[in-house]
């Protein structure tokens, strides 16, 4: 059982910055995301896109920030349970709740903080008959463990970012990476186009365009795809991996039977006080939450986060009063034994 102070579901912008705002005040924080890393859409959907309206950022890549958001909150050692989805939750006293993913991990918490985006983000999976039988058994919708790919066949199929970043990087991993999708043109990052480019001239990426994944063989695992060709006879590859990688479906998925109040998808909370939803000692920040004059800005769910911090160190500390102070002045203890301050000024006389 993972026990913390704070339990977030969503490790996406607003989730790790309230890691940070959280450990100002003393809270350890365990953070769930379904996502194989951390990051939500930033790091899974556009990582090399600029974001323009980030405080003191003219310009910064969505990874970037991701990364730095991770540095950030690094001093107060946040837990993570990647890869899974909450599924349940109960309130067992008036201390404490549990949650439970679906992979059967138990999670004790004195407050719970969805920041799940736009929710769960689910693969959107190719058409095609049997394709539930050879769901992890050779077919993957994520990347989760690469050295599991090591010396392997690989198909990826896809257009985008994701594609064509997993082929770059599985190259150097797997004994033959073949991408494969069904227009000439990708839809990505100009690097990382030119990096596939580039390894398909060495060799090392075999690319089929365009043409489409009409049929996954084997029995009972991934052993060959059946590749259609621009309206040419659809052929036969031998693989032992087929990643089709074709963006992501966000839903609100079993937290909607939670007994919150929904709208339109969104979780309600009470305007602007603490961001808590109907039920008391759960909170929502960040997209997945709605109340009037909502804004779907990560600025905005760093704010929702801090607010959110301060109403949960109030629940666990009733009667003790907390003075806000600037970082500036209190400087950054972290759990790690690490201490951010600024440099002392001092008292010396000058001649």
């Amino acid at each position: 059982m993972i026990t913390t102070d704070i339990l977030i579901i969503g490790a996406g912008p607003t989730g790790l910055f309230a890691v940070f705002e959280a450990g100002l005040l003393k809270m350890k924080c365990h953070i769930i995301d379904a996502l194989p890393q951390p990051g939500g859409q930033l790091a899974e959907l556009y990582p090399k896109k600029p974001i323009f309206d980030i405080p003191g950022y003219p310009s910064v890549n969505a990874g970037e920030l991701v990364d730095n958001l991770m540095e950030q909150i690094k001093q107060f050692q946040p837990g993570f349970t990647l890869g899974e989805t909450a599924v349940s939750y109960t309130k067992v006293d008036e201390e404490w709740f549990e949650v439970v993913t679906n992979k059967g991990t138990v999670h004790r918490c004195k407050a719970i903080a969805i920041a799940g985006g736009l929710g769960t983000f689910e693969p959107r999976k190719p058409t095609m008959e049997n394709i539930a039988d050879y769901e992890e058994k050779g077919l993957e919708y994520f990347v989760k463990e690469p050295e599991h790919f090591r010396n392997k066949k690989v198909v990826i199929a896809g257009g985008g970012d994701s594609a064509l970043d997993w082929s770059v990087f599985l190259s150097n991993v797997a004994s033959e990476v073949t991408l494969i999708h069904r227009r000439n043109e990708f839809r990505g990052a100009l690097d990382s186009v030119e990096k596939v480019q580039d390894l398909k001239n060495q060799g090392k990426i075999k690319l089929i365009t365009p043409a489409e994944v009409t049929a996954i063989k084997g029995d009972g695992k991934v052993e060959a795809i059946t590749v259609a060709v621009d309206g040419q006879e659809a052929y036969d590859i031998e693989t032992d991996y087929f990643i089709p990688l074709f963006g992501l479906t966000p839903k609100l998925g079993e937290i909607g039977n939670w007994g919150l109040n929904i709208e339109k998808n969104a979780i309600v909370v009470n305007n602007s006080l603490d961001y808590q939803t109907n039920i008391d000692g759960i909170y929502a920040i960040g997209d997945i939450n709605t109340y009037p004059g909502k804004l779907k800005l990560i600025l905005c769910g760093f704010h929702e986060a801090t607010l959110m911090c301060q109403s949960v160190y109030n629940r666990l500390n009733p009667g003790k009063k907390f003075v806000l102070k600037y970082t500036t002045v209190s400087g950054v203890d972290g759990f790690d034994g690490s201490r951010k301050e600024a440099e002392k000024a001092v008292v010396k006389k000058i001649d």
